[in-house]
C-alpha cells in the first residue's frame, strides 16, 4: 500500500510549466496598421481607394482578390482594429455554412444589443458554390456585418453577382521584389522577428525574393526554417536552398492561373516565340497540368493558328499527344516540348479558322440552303427523274481534274470561306487556286474537255 501511496502522490505533482511555442514568424511580423502595410501602394497609398474607405469609414463589404501572401488577411484584421469590431476569421474550404449563417447571426445580436458589429471575414470564398454564397447576401444588405470576403481566383467566376454587387472588389498584386526584401529585413532586426541573431548573404537574399514568387508568407516561412536548421549566425544561399526543398508554384489546375497561363502559351505560339512558348509549356508541367491537355491545345494551335500553311503541324502536335498517351510524364516532357517549339517555329495562317467561322455564320444568320439537284446522289429511278444528279461532271475525267459547275447553293455562289494566306505550304495552294479559278473564268468549257 505504500508503494501505491507514493505513486498516487507523485502522479498527482503538477507539470513542469512548459511555456508555448511561439507563433510563426510570419504571424508574428503581421502588420498593426496601414502604414505598416508592405507592398500594395496602389491601394494603401496616401491616395489608395482602400485606404480612403478605411479612413472615412465608408465601408460595409468587400472583396480582395489576390494570389496568397499579399496581405489580404492582414488588412481584414487592421480594419476589424480601426472599426473596433471583433475580427471573426472563417475559411470556406473548413466552415460549413451553418458557420457562417451562426457568425453572422451573432453579429447581427451584438449590433442589436450592443451598437456594435463583428467583422466576418471569409477566406476562400471561392469554395462556397453560388448558391451558398446567398447565405451572407441579407445581412450584407441590412449591413448588420462588416464584412471581407478573400479569393485567389477571379471573382466573375467563382461568385455570383447578386454578392458581386453588393461589395467593392480590391485587387492585390503580388508583392514586388523591394516589397519582400523589406519584409525580410523588418524580419532579421524586428524584436518579434529574429531580432539581429541572423545575417542574410546577399546571394541568399536574391535567392529568397527570387523563390517567394512575390508572396510575403513564403518568404517568411522559408527565413524562420532556414535560421532554425542553420548552425551560426550567417545565412548563406545553400541554407536557403535547403530550407526550400522545390520551389511551390503558384498554378491550380481547376483555377483562373490554369487558362490564364495555357493563354500565354497559345498566344506566344501564335506569335512565333519559341522563347516564351517553352517559357510557358514548362509553367504548367512544372505545376501539374494534365499534359494531356497541353497536346489537346497544341492539336487545336496546330489547325487554328498554322493550318496549312505547314501541314506538319497537324502531325507534329497529333504525335506528341500519342506520346502523352503511350508514356505519360515525365517522359513526354521533350515531344511536348517538340511539337511546341516546331508550332512556334512554323509558317503560320488562321484561314482554316475564318473559313469555319464565316461559315457558321452563314449557316447561322441564313435560311438552310438545299442540296443542289447536280450534287445529290440518284440511286432509284425515281429520284434520277425528278433530276437528281444531273448535269454533275465526275472531276477525274477531265483533263484539269476541276468542273466548271458550281458547288455552293445558288444564293451563295461566289462566296469565298476559304482565303488562303501567302506563306508557307498555302502560299502554293493559293496560287493553285487562283489559276482554277482564272481558266475557268477565261473558258468554262476548256476545264470539262474529257
Amino acid at each position: 500500500m505504500r508503494v501505491c501511496a507514493i505513486a498516487y502522490d507523485r502522479a498527482m505533482e503538477p507539470l513542469p510549466f512548459s511555456p508555448p511555442p511561439p507563433a510563426p514568424l510570419a504571424e508574428r511580423m503581421r502588420p498593426k496598421g496601414l502604414d505598416d502595410v508592405v507592398g500594395q501602394a496602389e491601394l494603401l497609398g496616401s491616395d489608395g481607394p482602400l485606404r480612403s474607405l478605411v479612413e472615412r469609414n465608408a465601408y460595409r463589404a468587400l472583396l480582395f482578390w489576390g494570389p496568397p501572401g499579399t496581405g489580404k488577411t492582414t488588412v481584414g484584421r487592421i480594419l476589424a482594429d480601426q472599426a473596433e469590431a471583433r475580427f471573426v476569421h472563417l475559411s470556406a474550404a473548413l466552415a460549413g455554412v451553418r458557420e457562417v449563417r451562426k457568425a453572422l447571426d451573432d453579429s447581427q445580436f451584438r449590433h442589436q444589443t450592443e451598437g456594435r458589429r463583428d467583422l466576418l471575414f471569409l477566406d476562400e470564398i471561392h469554395r462556397f458554390n453560388k448558391a451558398q454564397q446567398d447565405v451572407l447576401l441579407s445581412h450584407l444588405e441590412e449591413g448588420t456585418v462588416l464584412f471581407v470576403g478573400a479569393t485567389t481566383e477571379n471573382p466573375s467566376f467563382a461568385l455570383n453577382s447578386a454578392l458581386l454587387s453588393r461589395c467593392q472588389l480590391f485587387c492585390f498584386a503580388p508583392l514586388d521584389d523591394g516589397a519582400i526584401r523589406e519584409l525580410v529585413d523588418r524580419a532579421l532586426a524586428a524584436p518579434d522577428g529574429l531580432d539581429g541573431s541572423f545575417e542574410l548573404t546577399t546571394e541568399a537574399a536574391d535567392l529568397l525574393v527570387g523563390l517567394s514568387d512575390g508572396d510575403g508568407r513564403r518568404a517568411l516561412t522559408t527565413l524562420e526554417l532556414a535560421a532554425s536548421i542553420g548552425d551560426g549566425h550567417a545565412i548563406d544561399a545553400d541554407l536557403i536552398a535547403r530550407a526550400v526543398q522545390r520551389k511551390g508554384m503558384r498554378y491550380d489546375r481547376a483555377g483562373e492561373e490554369h487558362y490564364n497561363v495555357i493563354s500565354a502559351l497559345h498566344k506566344s505560339v501564335r506569335n512565333s516565340d519559341p522563347d516564351a512558348a517553352l517559357y510557358w509549356l514548362a509553367r504548367m508541367i512544372e505545376g501539374g497540368e494534365d499534359p494531356r491537355f497541353i497536346a489537346r491545345r497544341l492539336i487545336r494551335i496546330a489547325s487554328e493558328d498554322v493550318g496549312l500553311a505547314d501541314p506538319g503541324a497537324l502531325s507534329q502536335a497529333v504525335a506528341a499527344w500519342r506520346a502523352v498517351d503511350a508514356i505519360g510524364l515525365p517522359e513526354c516532357d521533350l515531344a511536348l516540348a517538340q511539337a511546341t517549339v516546331y508550332l512556334a517555329t512554323a509558317e503560320k495562317s488562321n484561314a482554316l479558322y475564318r473559313g469555319m467561322g464565316d461559315v457558321r455564320r452563314e449557316i447561322r444568320d441564313r435560311p438552310i440552303e438545299e442540296v443542289p439537284l447536280h450534287l445529290r446522289n440518284a440511286p432509284t429511278r425515281m429520284m434520277k427523274s425528278l433530276g437528281y444528279g444531273a448535269g454533275y461532271q465526275y472531276a477525274h475525267d477531265l483533263d484539269d481534274g476541276i468542273a466548271a459547275m458550281d458547288c455552293l447553293p445558288p444564293s451563295l455562289v461566289g462566296r469565298r470561306f476559304y482565303r488562303p494566306t501567302d506563306r508557307g505550304h498555302e502560299a502554293r495552294i493559293a496560287k493553285r487556286i487562283e489559276a482554277w479559278r482564272r481558266r475557268l473564268a477565261h473558258d468554262p468549257s476548256e476545264a470539262n474537255r474529257s
